[in-house]
């Protein structure tokens, strides 16, 4: 690679470390948790992790740990490995994590997979090693709702998920026209990234402050195959950039981020919704669908592609077929201008709104942080062993806030913010 990329690198690993962790002096770092795209860290993002590991104890981290993974292995593992062991999970990656957030450290996750990885295999095995994920990572995502630590999901480029992206460039140029474009959209080609991220953080915590100051007790969603309300919990609270954890740490959670995002009451959707770009999650792609509410839940599911894998996902537990989250983002944003579909959620839904079936975060409620799982449930939030967000905006779409008192407001008009901050 081109001492160019090099430098690019060193600015993405300074802006990982001082503003999607904002890493503290005394802090421990873990890289690489379990994801369900990820065992652990790819082996192609050495010369990265590396970079990181130096920016972090230059800051003064105590220890900085990294967990491996490898895609090839888990390909091997689907191939070979006997049908009936996939309800098998390496428990000890989840004990890891856990001790390291309940510590209040540091917790990277560097995502990214091949998306055509698994698309020989067996779709009931996907299902399978999915929901075994699933039922062994709640302890995280717990301790990520109370916002125990500081935390960031960022990205990189792979062989395999550049030939995704990009099947039509030159196969030798294809990795390196990735990383350029995580670069762009994560501002690393920006004279002083950490400024640019800075203005931008700034910019988006203006926009969640106004949502926060509306109060809105619903939001009207009209596009093209979309015609949806979602009721919101009256002590919601909108998030967007940076959140603080528990102990006083400001973070920036995902990189790329262009969302400012709350929770849906668990029970008050209603209408249809269509997908606006291809969901890859978990070895299957699921394109072109549809979902109808009512009463809160998922009543009707149609998709081109990946219906069955959608409906098996929908039966996780009793609060997949509820939504957990609702994000608005401006057609404008840097990932949707690229024109580019990425085939990774980390960075598509930040192209566009989008909402996500499944848990809600408690931090999007006043003191939800400190609430039983059953209080949460009944100040309207939804919980569930699942997360995924899926994209349904364009620059198509209008976005209404609905007041207590019924007064309507334009939130967004042609997919861009209606509001000046």
């Amino acid at each position: 690679m081109s001492s160019e990329f090099e430098q690019n690198l060193e600015k993405y690993a300074e802006v990982i470390v001082k503003v999607g962790l904002n890493l503290q002096p005394g802090q421990r770092l873990l890289i690489g948790g379990p994801t369900l795209s990820n065992d652990g860290t790819p082996l192609e993002f050495a010369p990265l992790v590396r970079l990181i590991a130096k920016e972090a104890y230059q800051i003064g981290a105590r220890l900085v740990e990294v967990m491996w993974g490898d895609d090839q292995l888990r390909l091997i593992r689907f191939q070979h490995a006997p049908r009936d062991t996939f309800e098998e999970y390496p428990k000890w990656r989840i004990d890891a994590e856990v001790k390291f957030d309940e510590a209040g450290d540091a917790d990277l996750c560097i995502i990214s997979s091949d998306p055509e990885l698994l698309r020989e295999q067996d779709p009931q095995l996907i299902t399978k090693f999915q929901q075994t994920f699933f039922k062994h990572i709640k302890p995280i995502g717990d301790l990520i709702s109370k916002n125990a630590m500081n935390w960031l999901g960022a990205t990189g480029a792979t062989d395999g998920w550049a030939n995704k992206v990009f099947p039509t460039v030159p196969k030798k140029s294809r990795k390196a026209k990735l990383w350029d474009s995580i670069f762009e959209i994560c501002r690393v080609k920006e004279k002083d990234p950490i400024s640019a991220w800075r203005d931008h953080i700034n910019q988006l915590g203006k926009r969640k402050d106004y949502l926060n100051g509306k109060k809105y007790n619903e939001l009207k969603l009209i596009a093209p195959g979309t015609d949806l309300t979602i009721g919101l919990p009256k002590a919601h609270k909108w998030g967007g950039g940076a959140m603080t954890t528990q102990n006083g740490i400001k973070f920036t959670p995902n990189m790329p981020t262009e969302e400012i995002f709350t929770i849906p009451h668990k029970d008050k959707t209603e209408g249809i919704v269509s997908s606006t770009r291809p969901l890859y999650y978990g070895g299957a792609t699921i394109e072109d669908f549809r979902l109808k509410f009512s009463e809160g839940r998922i009543i009707e599911v149609k998709a081109k592609q990946g219906e069955e894998f959608l409906l098996k996902t929908l039966e996780t537990d009793n609060g997949a077929r509820y939504l957990g989250e609702i994000a608005l983002v401006p057609h404008s944003s840097p990932i949707s201008q690229s024109g580019l579909i990425f085939y990774n959620i980390l960075i598509d839904e930040n192209a566009s709104c989008h909402i996500a079936f499944g848990r809600g975060r408690k931090f999007c409620l006043e003191n939800g942080e400190n609430m039983a799982d059953e209080e949460f449930i009944a100040a309207g939030g939804n919980d569930s062993l699942i997360h995924i967000d899926f994209m349904i905006g364009s620059g198509e779409i209008d976005v209404d806030g609905i007041l207590e008192n019924g007064t309507s407001e334009p939130v967004m008009r042609n997919g861009e913010w209606a509001f000046e901050v």
